[in-house]
């Protein structure tokens, strides 16, 4: 006889919060991470050591608004309802495209994405140069930690036992006139895990950079992005001489450290990152912005 679960699903958030204060459990939204980690031998169910707290149906985590210039992102809302939304930026969109099949997408969250805290999370590069913020919410109320604080190696994130992701902020969205990109190269243009990714961000002013930040996926244990390198452009005339470029690139050679795996090996990973770098810093259509 198979071992019984024990399993929650509340009707409305503050109930759901209750109970979280009172029990560790595990938070199922889409369950598309949950139960590959726990997955068993064919005909064999998912062993979860701890109850199940259902989340992926609370009407409060699944909103999409604006704010002034900052964008709310619900937690549970799903890649599928995101891809129809008109307040979500095309970058992210491109990016949720190429996440696995569409099946996966109707199931599979954003706050999902964030809190299996992958390397090779699809959303994650984006995320990271957006500069989001995560509204994390329990029974004591609520607290707002920067995406790079919250992640903090491979399926480990600063979450309190009796919190919940609530929403993803991405701060004055609506008022930069930046260029963003996201590459990722995978095995399909989709239904594949990255063998690296990348995400760039810039904003011109009077041919001159303004803003700019890169974040690198599955080259290192966490997103890799440097403030420190970002600031060396800022100030820099487009477009940008050779010199320029290969000290950007030089810099992130000495931070970038990817695995070998199943998927791809180390010097590869390297290699495509800092070439989608170069790419990014040389080409010129981000000129006229």
């Amino acid at each position: 006889m198979a071992e019984k679960i024990m399993a929650y699903r509340f009707d409305r958030l503050d109930q759901t919060l209750s109970q979280l204060n009172q029990e560790d459990c595990t938070i199922m939204a889409g369950g598309t991470d949950v139960m590959v980690l726990h997955k068993n031998r064919r005909g064999v169910p998912p062993k979860i050591s701890k109850p199940i707290m259902f989340i992926d149906h609370l009407s409060e985590l699944k909103r999409v608004y604006q704010i002034q210039n900052d964008l709310h992102i619900g937690a549970c809302c799903t890649y599928s309802e995101l891809l129809d939304d008109p307040l979500i930026p095309l970058p992210l969109k491109n990016a949720i495209q190429t996440i696995a099949a569409p099946a996966i997408r109707n199931r599979g969250t954003l706050g999902g994405n964030i809190c299996n805290a992958s390397p090779a999370g699809d959303t994650l590069p984006l995320l990271y140069v957006y500069n989001a913020k995560l509204l994390l919410r329990s029974v004591n109320g609520d607290r707002v930690v920067a995406i790079s604080d919250f992640i903090q190696g491979p399926r480990r994130v600063e979450r309190n036992q009796n919190e919940i992701l609530a929403e993803i902020i991405l701060p004055s969205i609506f008022e930069e006139d930046a260029h963003v990109v996201f590459e990722k190269v995978g095995n399909r243009n989709a239904d594949a895990i990255a063998k690296v990714s990348f995400a760039g961000y810039i904003r011109i002013k009077d041919t001159q950079i303004d803003d700019v930040r890169f974040a690198f996926g599955a080259v290192g244990p966490t997103m890799v992005r440097s403030v420190d390198i970002e600031k060396k452009l800022l100030g820099k005339t487009i477009p940008l001489a050779k010199a320029e470029i290969a000290q950007v690139v030089t810099a992130f050679d000495q931070i970038i450290h990817p695995i070998d795996d199943q998927r791809s090996t180390a010097i590869y990973r390297k290699t495509v990152a800092l070439n989608l770098l170069r790419y990014f810093l040389s080409k010129n259509q981000y000129q006229s912005n």
